[in-house]
Order: C-alpha cells, then sequence, then structure tokens
C-alpha cells in the first residue's frame, strides 16, 4: 500500500457520526493529525475522544438538531459532516424480514444520516461553504443478496447525496458519497460467513478494505485539492464496482 498523502484540514471544524466505530474512529484520527478540530459522536463516547464526543441517536431528529446547534456553537461553527454511523441488519432472505427489522435499518442508515445532513446544512448555507461526506456501500449500486434493507437504505444515501450536491453546486457546500465493499470493522461480524465470503469473491483485488483507507479517501473528498467534485460517488471496492 502506498503511503499516506498529505491533505491541509488545518483548522476544519467537524462532526463525525458513528465516531465509535472503526471507520468513523479512523477518519476521525486522520482529520485531527491533518489539523481538524473533531467531535465525534456515538451512542456510547469512545474513551480516546473523552472530551471532543458527544452521545447522540442520530435516529432522533430533534436530538441531532440541537446537538448539532451545540457542536456549531462548541467548535465556533460547521466546517465538515462525516455521516459514519450505520447497521448492516439481518442477512438472510427477504421475506423473512419482520417490519422492525426493515424499521431500524433504514431509521440508522438512511432516515439518521438525512437528519444529520439536514441539521449541518442549516450551519454551513450562511457561509456557503462546507463538506459533507457519506459512508454508502458498493450494495447501495449493486444490491447485495439477503441484504434489502441495508441495499435500500445506501441507495437512498447515494441518490441523497447526488440530489443535494446538485442542489447546491453554486455554493461552496459539496456532496460525497463513499461506496466501499468489504471493509475490515466490526460490522463484518454482523453478517454471516457465507455471506462474507461471496461479497469477498466478488472483489477483484481479493481482499477487503481497511478503515485507514476509507479514512485517506474521505480526507481527499473534504480537501481543497477536491475542489470540482460535487454530488459524487466514489468507489473503494478493490475492482468490484460496475458503474
Amino acid at each position: 500500500m502506498t503511503e499516506a498523502t498529505t491533505f491541509d484540514l488545518t483548522g476544519r471544524r467537524a462532526v463525525i457520526t458513528g465516531g465509535g466505530g472503526c471507520i468513523g474512529a479512523a477518519i476521525a484520527e486522520r482529520m485531527a493529525a491533518l489539523g481538524a478540530v473533531v467531535e465525534v459522536w456515538d451512542l456510547k463516547a469512545p474513551d480516546e475522544w473523552a472530551t471532543r464526543s458527544r452521545i447522540v441517536d442520530v435516529t432522533d431528529a430533534e436530538a441531532v438538531h440541537r446537538a448539532m446547534d451545540a457542536a456549531a456553537a462548541k467548535l465556533g461553527g460547521l466546517d465538515v459532516l462525516v455521516c459514519a454511523a450505520g447497521i448492516t441488519g439481518p442477512t438472510r432472505p427477504a421475506s423473512t424480514y419482520s417490519a422492525a427489522e426493515w424499521r431500524r435499518v433504514l431509521d440508522i442508515n438512511l432516515d439518521g444520516t438525512f437528519y444529520c445532513v439536514n441539521a449541518a446544512l442549516r450551519h454551513m448555507e450562511p457561509d456557503r461553504r462546507g463538506d459533507i461526506v457519506c459512508l454508502a456501500s458498493i450494495a447501495g449500486k449493486d444490491g447485495n443478496p439477503g441484504m434489502a434493507a441495508y441495499s435500500a437504505a445506501k441507495a437512498g444515501v447515494i441518490a441523497m447525496v447526488k440530489s443535494i450536491g446538485r442542489e447546491l453546486a453554486l455554493t461552496q457546500i459539496r456532496t460525497h458519497a463513499i461506496a466501499p465493499a468489504l471493509i475490515e470493522t466490526g460490522l463484518l461480524e454482523q453478517m454471516d460467513a457465507a455471506t462474507v465470503a461471496a461479497n469477498l469473491a466478488k472483489i477483484p483485488m481479493s481482499r477487503a478494505g481497511t478503515p485507514g483507507e476509507v479514512a485517506e479517501l474521505a480526507a481527499w473528498l473534504m480537501s481543497s485539492g477536491c475542489s470540482f467534485t460535487t454530488g459524487a460517488v466514489h468507489d473503494l471496492s478493490g475492482g468490484r464496482a460496475t458503474y
């Protein structure tokens, strides 16, 4: 793997949801190393971010707005939002899903992402600048068998990012979606072994990605070197992506 490229994020004020998870934590650490001022959100405050974390349930729209207002006040504004909170949900035939299981996956992965973006935009729009990076998935493009709810939710995230990116294209607020294939995180433990093996077999590089590789792409997307990109989906799939 090549050495990390240096991007200057000095002074960028950021909120990262799902900051207690592998990907969210990796992005938070990379941004902080590049000079950003970071606040991480999760349902449990990560120990390493004890003084820079907030317990937030992203499925509660009112709580999200209160937390975003508080974060922006604490940070002195808001330049970056990274939405990394998510779950895979059941990995089994759609006919066996319960309504509650379907709803929970969409509540966290799609509705929760929208609530955070909606709240962040209210702080970014007055200055007409900012970056929003949403973790989607290759499943949102291809549709993973046995993962109907997850695939649907991530497809919704992709469409939302595209829509808002075009809506705000004449500002300096940019929206980005990252669509990883398998990444070495705890989410893999939510999938059965057969599902993991089937998805790994689709990757031409024959390996899962790493949280660090996701973080590196995220850092580039929010850097000044990525100024002509918005409303786009960026694949991180080891060659699996088909469009």
